[in-house]
């Protein structure tokens, strides 16, 4: 990759949004740089006109990390930088009114991994390796990957993953339960196409509502999780999108959602 090429990479077309890493040389390793570039995209995000969101690495990772070659020990605040840069990212991911996509191929490890961890589905090729290895250079996991995990595979799976900062492969991730499916590399952008397609057909407003609605439910009582099914619910029945799918369920037809 030449000096000058941007480290990460963003398109959008035919309502897919697609935001790639790109320093293929490093494993997609992020610097601050490209995490706070991230930060505005994934902002910019959540407001554009697209329906679907796909976060992938360019070239043979997916990410592997923080880059450590632009890291010195004791320089800088790293409290502040994760306050301010990282938490936010994994924040707006989770709270992303349309779903998001990792397509995992390669090493998704360290930050990589939690990037990975904040999207709605993770596909993985055969190829995929997902590691938390912050204590292997006397780190703890940041990124959310201790609220991600617990919730996904159980304290003592969680804990073990990270104090022995394993490599696991994709296989292993599937057995427990981190990605949705696990295809060779020849089919990975095909099954990724094939879930943006089914997402781009599905209600705007229903997706976001079940992603409210889940993220909710993780930090609060029942009392309070059906609260808020019911509050997300009228905004569901008050929309277009909702009248469009009574219609289509009595014509017998498939339902045109516009997301209003």
């Amino acid at each position: 990759m030449a000096d000058d090429a941007p480290r990460l990479l963003v398109s959008l077309e035919d309502g897919v949004k697609r935001i790639t890493f790109n320093a293929p040389e490093r494993r997609n390793a992020v610097d601050r740089t490209t995490t706070e570039r991230l930060l505005e995209v994934v902002r910019e995000t959540a407001q554009d006109q697209s329906k679907v969101v796909v976060l992938t690495g360019a070239g043979h990772s997916f990410c592997a990390g923080a880059d450590l070659s632009a890291m010195k020990p004791g320089d800088g605040n790293v409290t502040e930088y994760l306050r301010r840069v990282v938490n936010p990212a994994i924040l707006a991911l989770r709270e992303m009114p349309k779903p998001v996509i990792a397509r995992v191929h390669g090493h998704a490890v360290g930050i990589g991994c939690n990037y990975a961890l904040a999207a709605d589905i993770r596909i993985a090729s055969t190829e995929a390796k997902f590691g938390q290895v912050f204590s292997k250079i006397g780190l703890i996991p940041d990124g959310g990957s201790t609220y991600f995990l617990p919730r996904m595979i159980g304290y003592a799976k969680a804990f073990e993953w990270m104090a022995t900062g394993a490599i696991i492969d994709a296989q292993q991730a599937s057995q427990l339960g981190i990605v949705n499916a696990v295809v060779p590399v020849e089919r990975l952008d095909a099954v990724v196409e094939d879930w943006c397609r089914r997402f781009q057909g599905m209600a705007t407003l229903a997706i976001a509502g079940i992603k409210r609605a889940l993220s909710y439910g993780e930090s609060h009582t029942l009392a309070e999780a059906l609260d808020c099914e019911a509050v997300t619910q009228q905004i569901c029945y008050d929309s277009a999108d909702f009248r469009e799918g009574v219609a289509a369920f009595r014509e017998k037809r498939k339902a045109m959602f516009q997301g209003k």
